[in-house]
């Protein structure tokens, strides 16, 4: 082969051989992101991180029952929240549909009576459901003549699970806890909850 041969030549071969080594990459880079058939079952997420998360008493975890009353006039509906964290419980009461606050009630707490708290949660067996998603986990219209229930697990201001529940009986959520038993270990929290409720003219 002559010299003008082999010079027109070398570059095809140099042009093959970066189509092949990046081809090879990109495959390489295709199963990383999105997981190559090795032949092994991929692993299945945490059926329950709520679960683990509720008897989790780090300084930054809580967990908050909030409660949803009828769908009525903005001027009569009212709404509230109880949280209770390893250093602070706290109910706040609202008013109307942009969550005007009524009261605020706050009492200091120690991790020794949380632990008891969100142990005694976990045997009522508050986060054995599973969470639901997309527009079947939307609150909002749900039992407008009663009350909607939602608990969740937090860390920091974060939503780590969140399950819900109504006292309509078509409307039953993702609970599948007792509400009045798991609802009531929420209430005696806050010693003056009946009192607050009444001031906040909620029934």
């Amino acid at each position: 082969m002559d010299r003008s041969g082999l010079s027109r030549l070398i570059p095809i071969i140099l042009v093959i051989i970066v189509v092949v080594v990046a081809a090879a990459a990109l495959i390489s880079l295709g199963r990383t992101l999105f997981g190559g058939d090795s032949g092994e079952p991929s692993p299945t997420p945490d059926a329950n991180t709520g679960k683990s998360s509720l008897t989790n008493t780090n300084a930054d975890r809580s967990v908050r029952m909030i409660v949803r009353g009828p769908i009525t006039a903005n001027e009569t509906f009212r709404s509230y929240t109880i949280t209770v964290s390893p250093s602070t419980r706290n109910m706040t009461t609202y008013t109307g549909y942009v969550g005007a606050e009524i009261s605020n009630d706050g009492l200091d707490n120690n991790v020794q009576a949380y632990t008891q708290f969100v142990n005694a949660l976990s045997r009522a067996k508050l986060m054995d459901g599973s969470p639901f998603s997309g527009e079947e986990d939307n609150t909002k219209g749900i039992c407008a003549t009663g009350f909607v229930y939602e608990f969740e697990t937090r860390q920091g201001s974060n939503v780590v699970q969140k399950l819900w529940t109504s006292t309509c009986k078509g409307s039953r959520g993702s609970l599948t806890a007792n509400l009045s038993q798991v609802s009531r270990l929420f209430q005696v929290q806050i010693p003056n909850y009946s009192s607050i409720l009444s001031k906040a003219r909620i029934n």
